[in-house]
């Protein structure tokens, strides 16, 4: 049987995020290169992933690598180079899906541990025994499997690891096969590249015989007249109602996972690795999942008993979310899991800025987000103990000296946040808390429409996690979703769509696996020239407007 000691294993996405995540106290790391896994829009070149492995491990923390792409014949002779190259700088383990890919990498690079990706769909004891008996060192469980089939694959596979999905965005649909975002923006969804058609609203339409599309408004005046039935094509005369409210339906947005309330059961089981979801996320995402989830685990392995997950629940309500779900912790989704009113990521408090530099009378911040005189800056030290808490009137350029009440990102300017401000902290312990590269964050201001968003979140969470789910409509929180509702009903009047609705309609020029565009159009002929002449990982980094060795549509910059 395998120790009882779980990881904590967080995303990495860029460099800057693995150091982040190693920092706040992970002890695994996955990550990979654009072009060989299923992040097109990770920031990694091999020699990048080379000086992450090289500093995980310096910090006593592993690392493996994404290989989880589904192989085309264009991709092999890229295979040979990355196996070839990783062989050299000793990862911990290597995530695969792809059977040949399996298969060439036990081949060719034998002594590195092999991981089934979760895209591998593995969802029963039996599948895991399969992957066993060919070689591989851990599987990662669908997000499908509940914690019961959890139980019973770790009783009957007690030779192998496993690894779990605690926290992170849910895909309406299976693991991630969805063809949505491929249809409607042309964006491979199971690339990391998704456009999040299942977070649009959709309204209903009719169309008129004279060829007219009107949208069709109900309301109390006409609300009588219509009435919307749905028939499946197998049960004939079964005719379901559709009921569409006064604004748009989100009718496919999932809530995000997070098993935090259930944490204690997972580290009870002793599930190998638990796995943090977010290779695209912030690294403030990162720095407050890791320091939150290291935290409890520590202080779950210090004392089980009176083990409680509400503080650590409401920390991670301070980072952006889309309300929290257990998903299928339990076997099937709720009526609480997706949310219907809004799509919005939301969290209390966000992104402030990054420390660079401790100097022996100040801090200097590299500003993230916009700061305005009196905001309330929150520091969040990576050694899980209290946060520290500042307000500030003024900020100072350090470069300039120059000293303003306000001051945006845009730039990346770094400020100076004296000593002397904290005269309730010990100065030198304060130091010592403090590395470079510690996270800081300021309140966000929400809306009244975002805090009843958020009210009705911590509801819908309540009863999910009490198992007060069997009456979809409970009092309070029917009172909460009306509060939302009707303040979404005020925003609508004056509401403008602010990103395009439609995808790229140009290649972004990442040379994505898996992207039909960029692989198949003639137009980008001499675009997958030069990609070819690149080193694995790297991307057209210039603006292509001006370079007249394309043809074709632009190539934006990245």
């Amino acid at each position: 049987m395998k120790t009882l000691r779980s990881e904590l294993l967080m995303p990495a996405g860029s460099l800057v995020k693995l150091k982040t995540a190693v920092l706040y106290g992970a002890d695994a790391v996955y990550l990979g290169t654009p072009d060989m896994s299923l992040r097109t829009k990770a920031e990694f070149t091999l020699e990048q992933v080379r000086q992450g492995i090289e500093y995980a491990h310096a910090n006593d923390t592993r690392v493996y690598l994404t290989l989880n792409l589904f192989s085309h014949n264009k991709d092999i002779p890229k295979l040979e180079e990355y196996v070839a190259t990783i062989k050299d700088i000793n990862p911990d383990g290597v995530i695969v899906a792809d059977p040949g890919v399996f298969q060439y990498v036990k081949k060719h690079a034998p002594e590195i541990p092999l991981h089934i990706s979760t895209q591998s769909n593995v969802c029963s004891w039996l599948s895991v025994k399969f992957w066993e008996d060919l070689g591989a060192d851990l599987c990662v469980l669908a997000r499908e499997v509940s914690f019961a089939e959890l139980r019973e694959i770790r009783q009957k596979c007690p030779d192998i690891k496993l690894e779990a999905f605690v926290h992170g965005a849910m895909c309406m649909t299976y693991s991630g096969r969805c063809l949505l975002s491929n249809f409607m923006a042309e964006r491979g969804a199971n690339q990391g590249n998704c456009a999040n058609s299942c977070r649009w609203g959709y309204k209903v339409h009719m169309k008129l015989h004279d060829g007219n599309v009107q949208e069709l408004e109900i309301d109390e005046s006409n609300m009588d007249m219509f009435e919307f039935l749905l028939e499946e094509g197998a049960r004939p005369g079964e005719l379901m109602p559709i009921e569409e409210s006064e604004h748009e339906s989100y009718i496919l947005n999932s809530k995000d996972l997070c098993l935090m309330p259930k944490l204690d059961q997972y580290l009870d089981l002793g599930v190998d690795s638990l796995k943090i979801e977010g290779r695209n996320k912030s690294v403030y995402y990162v720095a407050v999942l890791a320091r939150t989830y290291r935290k409890a685990m520590d202080d779950w392995a210090r004392d089980p008993e009176n083990w409680n997950p509400e503080p650590y629940m409401e920390e991670l309500m301070n980072v952006s979310n889309r309300g929290y779900t257990l998903a299928f912790h339990d076997g099937r989704l709720t009526n609480y899991a997706h949310n219907y009113e809004q799509t919005q990521t939301l969290g209390e408090w966000e992104f402030a800025g990054i420390i660079t530099e401790i100097t022996d009378n100040a801090i200097h911040m590299e500003v993230k987000n916009k700061l305005i005189a009196g905001d309330v800056l929150e520091i969040l030290p990576p050694d899980g103990d209290y946060t520290v808490l500042i307000r500030l009137y003024q900020f100072e350029n350090v470069n300039n000296g120059e000293v303003k009440e306000e001051i945006s990102a845009g730039t990346k300017p770094v400020i100076r946040i004296p000593f002397a401000l904290f005269d309730q902290e010990d100065i030198d312990r304060l130091k010592s808390r403090l590395p470079e590269m510690t996270v800081i964050r300021k309140e966000t201001p929400l809306t009244r429409t975002q805090w009843n968003r958020l009210k009705l979140d911590r509801e819908a969470q309540r009863l999910e996690i009490t198992g007060k789910t069997d009456n979809p409509v409970q009092p309070l929180y029917g009172k909460k979703r009306e509060a939302l509702r009707e303040t979404l009903r005020e925003a609508d009047k004056t509401r403008k769509i602010k990103s395009p609705r439609l995808g790229l309609d140009t290649c972004c020029g990442r040379g994505c696996n898996g992207c039909l565009m960029f692989w198949h159009d003639p137009a980008y002929e001499k675009a997958r020239q030069i990609m070819a002449t690149k080193k694995q990982g790297e991307i057209l980094d210039c603006d292509m407007r001006d370079k007249s060795t394309l043809s074709g549509p632009v190539i934006a910059a990245e």
